[in-house]
This record gives structure tokens, sequence and C-alpha cells, in this order.
């Protein structure tokens, strides 16, 4: 039997394939787009800026590296390359998967730093430390997608025969330790940590506006964490949620029968973790209306008209924008505002 021979009707190969070249042209133009608006305003970065242009860098590279082999694979009906590139395929998705999931964790912890002091206009994190932050996520994935070509673990080809990652069904003695661990320190622990940090912030924020109801300042900056909170999680639960149905499926894999699961119901788990690197520039056009004003503003290349003013200061994962003021400015506003800038 032919291990990468599809095992899906050939109308479902083709229809898999179109996903999947929806999701890359999404993925990559979405992400190319952030990338592009972190560079116009490059010099005025901040430090935490760099975590989503890191998380970015990520979703990019799943995108190119991945999903074209993919689709190429599904409109021929068999996967192409044999061993050679299901090796590849496997290495790389898990590889960016765990960069990425490394990444957002940093993220929440920088957010939960950041929210222990709103009112201090110093900066938390230096460049320095986000840069050795993000090469050690960076870091920490290669290992981990390394593990299987040195022996630990392995890769193959998924149930249905149009894509590889893990071969999960083939870990069930030799490999099971190595699913084990990976999914305590690379899904569960993680995910843990996300969940933890969020709370902590909505927590903070609570009590700080319950304590700062006689101050109209104060406020302004739970509005702003408010709004970045919301951006983080939505990126966070967004990244989780899509890859929660596959890790289920591949436990079942490792603990249960793989055999008596369908390949159409593998597809599905394995098609939705896909879309994870397509939600985060979709959520920041929503979310962050300086990210959408600049969106928007690009039209001026393609249509003679004059592109409006738009606040450089803003960042979209870590930040937001707020809009100035006109009054006179008290120490305590001041030191908001160089807060939102900081975080902005």
């Amino acid at each position: 039997m032919d291990i990468y021979s599809s095992a899906l009707s050939p109308a479902l190969d083709i229809g898999t394939g179109c996903y999947l070249f929806v999701l890359a042209v999404l993925s990559i133009l979405g992400n190319l787009l952030v990338l592009f608006m972190a560079f116009k305003r490059s010099s005025k970065m901040k430090p935490p800026e760099l975590l989503s242009i890191n998380l970015a860098v990520t979703d990019l590279g799943a995108a190119v590296t991945m999903y074209p082999l993919a689709v190429a694979s599904a409109w021929n009906h068999h996967w192409i390359g044999g061993d050679v590139t299901c090796i590849y395929y496997g290495l790389a998705g898990f590889f960016f998967g765990l960069a990425s999931i490394m990444n957002l964790t940093i993220l929440a912890i920088v957010r939960f730093i950041v929210s222990l002091d709103l009112n201090s206009p110093k900066e938390k994190i230096s460049w320095r430390k986000v840069k050795m932050l993000c090469l050690c996520s960076w870091l920490y994935a290669l290992l981990w997608a390394l593990f299987p070509l040195l022996g630990w673990g392995r890769y193959g080809p998924e149930p249905f025969g149009l894509s590889c990652s893990l071969a999960w069904g083939q870990m069930k003695h030799e490999g099971f330790f190595f699913v084990i661990s990976m999914f305590t320190f690379n899904f569960i622990i993680p995910s843990v940590i996300i969940f933890s940090c969020y709370f902590g912030i909505a927590i903070k924020l609570y009590y700080t506006y319950k304590n700062s109801l006689n101050c109209n300042q104060i406020p302004n900056i739970v509005k702003l964490q408010r709004r970045l909170l919301i951006i983080a999680v939505l990126i966070s639960v967004g990244f989780i949620g899509c890859w929660a149905p596959y890790a289920v499926l591949s436990m079942w894999s490792i603990l249960g029968d793989s055999n008596t699961i369908p390949p159409e119901v593998t597809l599905l788990p394995c098609m939705f973790a896909k879309s994870s690197t397509v939600y985060n520039p979709i959520i920041y056009y929503i979310f962050s209306q300086n990210f959408k004003r600049e969106v928007k503003q690009l039209r001026w290349l393609c249509l003679p008209s004059n592109p409006s003013h738009v606040n450089d200061n803003c960042i979209y994962l870590v930040s937001a924008g707020i809009k100035p003021k006109e009054t006179a400015r008290s120490t305590l506003h001041e030191i908001m505002e160089s807060k939102a800038e900081t975080l902005d």
C-alpha cells in the first residue's frame, strides 16, 4: 500500500487544495501587510513590538514553506516528493508551530509584567531582552523539531495521505515518552501560562479601575489596557483553539486505535489547525483602529487620492492608539501619555 497516496475522494482532494490555496494567499498577504506596516514605522518602534513582528514571521514562514507543497499534493491526489519532502514538511510545521506558541507565551508574560505598574513611564523591557527572548523561542522550537531526526520521535504522513507531521500512530511504544513530553512542555504548560497571565491582567485592570473611580485619568489607561488585552487574548485563544482539536485527535491516535478514525475525520482538525496563520492580521484590522487606517491609507498606491494622516505611534499586538488631547496636561496625564507611547 502506498502511504503517500490520498485516502480521500478526488473531489475532496481538489476541495482541500483550494482551501489551502486560499489560506496561503490570505496568510501571506495579511502577514506581509503587518510586516510592511512595522517597517514603515521602524524608527519609532518600541521593544515589545518585536514580539508582534516575530509572530507574523512565524505565520508567514509556515504559509510560504508548507502550503504550496500541500496544495500541489492535494491537486495531484498524491503526496509529492516521498520521504524527503514528508520529513521537510513535518519538520517545518512542527518548527513554526512551536515558535508561534512560544512567542505567544512570551507575549503573555511581557504583557503581564507591563501591567504590574500601569502608571510608570519607564520601559519594562529593553531591546536586548526582547531580542534574546525572540531568539530563545526560535532555538527552542528548532531543538524540538530536530529531535525526530535524531531518533526521538519521527515524522510521517497523515492518515489521509496529503500532509505530513509527527507520525502519531507509529509512536505508541518507542515514541510515547516523546509525545507526552511534547504535549506537556509545548501545549499544556504554555496554554496554562498564557491564560494565567491574561487572567492576572484582567484582575489587575479590575482593581485598578475600582480603586481609581475618583480619578479622571487612570480609567483611560484601563481602557487602553483592556483593548490590548482583548487583542492579545483573541490571538492566543485563536491559535490554541485551532490546534486543540488536532492535539486531541493526535492523543487519541497514541492512546487508542487510530485505524478506527476515518480519513475524512482526520482531515478536518488538520485543516483547522492550518488556518491559525490567517487570523492575526484580521484581528488587528478589526480591533486596532490605527492598523485599519494604515491599511486604508495604502489605497493611494492604486487610486489617485491623498492619504489621510495616520498616527504612527501604534502597535497592533501589544499596544493601541489614544487620541491626543489639546488640554493642559497634568503630571499624571504626562505619565499616562508616556505609558501609552511605551505600549503604543
